[in-house]
Parts: C-alpha cells; sequence; structure tokens
C-alpha cells in the first residue's frame, strides 16, 4: 500500500475554522445509523476524523420538535461536534443554525442539498434546491452569515444533479463557494440514479477543476481504503465522505488513516472479532435509548456485519430478530470466531441499493430557474439524506 500512498505526502488537512482534521475523512450523515453510539465506536477506529450525526430539519429545530432535539445528542468523547441541517428557506435556516449556537451545540454545520427523496423533491426541496440559483445562495449566504457569529463553520453537500439532463454539481459548488461555505463535498450520483449504479468520479474530477478556494470532497463507492487512494489519485480532490462503505465495517476509518499514512492497511478481521465490535455497538445502543428500542434499532446493523461471512442464511435470521442483549450473546458465542470474509466479501453493497428512481419535480418548477419561491417542505421532519 505503501507505493499506492506516496502521493499523499502533499495532500493538506482539511481545515473546517479553526480545526484541522488528518487525514481529510468524513462520515456522511445517514439517518438511524449515524447516532453517538455509532459515530464513538466509528472514532475509536480513527479518533481524529470527522463524524457527522445524523440529518436534523430546521424547521423541526427552530420549533422544537421532540424527535429532532432527541436526535441532537453528542457524546462525552465528540470534543468536536458535526451535525448536518436540511432546510429550504433561508430565514429558517439561519435561525436553526442561531438556535444552536447560542445553545453551543456544535462546532460544524453541513448542509444538505442532495436528498432525493420523492415527498422533498416532489415540493421543490433537497436535491431540487440546486435547480434554483438565487435560493440556493440565499440559503447558503443566510447559513454563512449566521454561522460567523459563532465561529461555526458552514459546509455543503450535494448531488451531480435531478438527472443527466438536469445536471447543476459545478454551478452549485462555485455558488457554494462564492457564498462563504468552507467546504464542499459531491455525492457524485444524480438524485435519478438513487444509489445505483456505479458512482461517477468524473464529476469530482471536475468540480474540483471549478471549485478553487475551498476544499472539495468526493463521495461514492468507498468500500474499502484503496477506493479512497485511487479517489484522490483519479479525482485530485481533497479529502473522501464515507458512507454505505463503513456499515458493519466501523474499522474502515481505521484503514483509512492507515492508508493515507503509509501504513500496511491490515486484513479484514475474522468473525470473533466483528462479534466482539456488534455487541459492543449494541450495548451502547441499549444504554443510549429507552426500553427495548436500542437492540430493535440493532437489528439493521447485523446483516451489516456479517455481510461476506459464511454463517448461513438461518444464523442471519436470527441475528435480524433478535429481542434482546443476552440473546445476542448467546448467538454470537454459538459462531466459529476463525470465520473469514469470502473473498470479494468487502465489496459487497450494504446499505441502500435501489436506483435508478423516478425524480418528480413541481409542475412548471423549470419555468424560472431564477424563481424565489420556498418549497413546500417544511412540514417533512425526517428524510434520509442524499
Amino acid at each position: 500500500m505503501s507505493a499506492d500512498v506516496e502521493p499523499f505526502a502533499k495532500l493538506a488537512p482539511l481545515m473546517l475554522g479553526e480545526h484541522c482534521v488528518w487525514p481529510p475523512v468524513v462520515l456522511a450523515p445517514m439517518a438511524g445509523v449515524t447516532n453517538a453510539p455509532f459515530r464513538s465506536l466509528c472514532r475509536k477506529f480513527g479518533p481524529d476524523l470527522i463524524y457527522v450525526n445524523e440529518m436534523v430539519m430546521a424547521t423541526g429545530l427552530v420549533h422544537g420538535s421532540h424527535k429532532t432535539e432527541t436526535m441532537l445528542k453528542f457524546g462525552p468523547d465528540e470534543t468536536f461536534r458535526s451535525l448536518q441541517l436540511y432546510g429550504s428557506d433561508p430565514e429558517m435556516m439561519a435561525r436553526a443554525v442561531h438556535k444552536l449556537g447560542s445553545a453551543n451545540a456544535v462546532d460544524h454545520i453541513d448542509l444538505n442539498f442532495g436528498c432525493p427523496a420523492a415527498k422533498v423533491t416532489r415540493r421543490g426541496g433537497g436535491a431540487a434546491v440546486p435547480l434554483k440559483r438565487k435560493l440556493l445562495r440565499a440559503i447558503v449566504t443566510q447559513a454563512v452569515e449566521a454561522g460567523k457569529a459563532y465561529g461555526i463553520p458552514i459546509t455543503c453537500k450535494f448531488r451531480m444533479g435531478i438527472s443527466d439532463d438536469l445536471i447543476t454539481f459545478v454551478e452549485t459548488g462555485l455558488i457554494c463557494e462564492d457564498s462563504g461555505a468552507v467546504a464542499v463535498a459531491l455525492h457524485a450520483r444524480t438524485a435519478q440514479q438513487h444509489y445505483a449504479p456505479n458512482a461517477h468520479w468524473e464529476a469530482i474530477a471536475e468540480l474540483k477543476q471549478a471549485v478553487r478556494s475551498i476544499p472539495v470532497l468526493g463521495n461514492g463507492d468507498i468500500w474499502e481504503a484503496a477506493d479512497a487512494v485511487h479517489m484522490i489519485e483519479q479525482t485530485n480532490c481533497d479529502g473522501v465522505v464515507i458512507g454505505r462503505g463503513c456499515l458493519g465495517r466501523p474499522w474502515l476509518f481505521r484503514d483509512l488513516v492507515d492508508a493515507f499514512s503509509g501504513l500496511p492497511v491490515r486484513p479484514t478481521p475474522a468473525l470473533g472479532e466483528v462479534l466482539s465490535v456488534m455487541l459492543e455497538h449494541a450495548a451502547a445502543l441499549c444504554v443510549h435509548f429507552a426500553g427495548d428500542r436500542g437492540i430493535r434499532d440493532f437489528r439493521k446493523h447485523t446483516g451489516w456485519y456479517l455481510t461476506g461471512y459464511p454463517v448461513g442464511g438461518e444464523v442471519r435470521r436470527k441475528f435480524s430478530t433478535v429481542a434482546s442483549l443476552d440473546q445476542l450473546r448467546e448467538l454470537a458465542a454459538s459462531l466459529d470466531p476463525t470465520l473469514m470474509i469470502v473473498a470479494g466479501g468487502e465489496r459487497i453493497p450494504r446499505g441502500h441499493t435501489n436506483g435508478p428512481i423516478k425524480v418528480v419535480l413541481p409542475e412548471g418548477y423549470l419555468n424560472d430557474l431564477d424563481d424565489m419561491s420556498l418549497p413546500d417542505d417544511a412540514d417533512v421532519l425526517t428524510l434520509s439524506g442524499g
């Protein structure tokens, strides 16, 4: 791996305000996944990286939604607190940033302009916002101005556009740069692609050529540390954003630190080590959530942890229906800890794999791209992000 990482001697740390991040690796917010226990677990493998909380709706934050308040929890180990905000109303976004800043609740805010959810784009929100250039500029500008009062740096994440016929990512990046964002991240797919097929890394390279004064981060199809190395080699981007690749594999962040530091990347762990991480994760969720919600929340993670290990369908089913931490421990103890992942198992997709999807925009939405009408999405309080 040392030959692969030789170019990274010139790769700069990611600066978020006065906070220096090396290597420049960011955990993408994922709904129902990147809560405090998961972020803490990932941080054990890569202590100095950026781990972004679940996406929070600006409207819900301003109006004091209980669900939003619950999602705002940060762990005692989080000395640099990152949060992603979603909103389509410039004033509401600014109010949300002010609320977070005045409460000293976060150290960094990322703005989401890539959500492909149909319930959002059909109202003109999410991934549809970058089509409205003036609205996009107003949202970013007001968020940046609000953040300045508290020293909160603002970054932006977006997709390539709505579809191959409605590509916006270069102009979006330039608007974000001009409006004061300190970095931008591109998920190199359109909203129509959703999560399939492969990400278009060439778009990251194009954005990097256009946006010169702030870092450009790449997102999409990083399943192993070598993928991050290749992305930076091929696109010249300034860092990477990790999404589905770390599901069931939080040690990916350790691998990334090693790769960017010129160290050999360690082999994928045997099943025994994976099971130990699973139990630690499940126990933390059981503390984080009241009642049996923690173990129920963990069920979806079991399939991701076991992906690529030859344990059989019946074992997977039992893990996916586990009802208590003790039962999870019993199941883990029944397996052969020496089992190794199958060849290529690291690259088996986890999380969302569907696509393409139909993206619906409001009637007449494309007639005036300078229109400042606000999307009617203020009542959508939870989204999966982009």
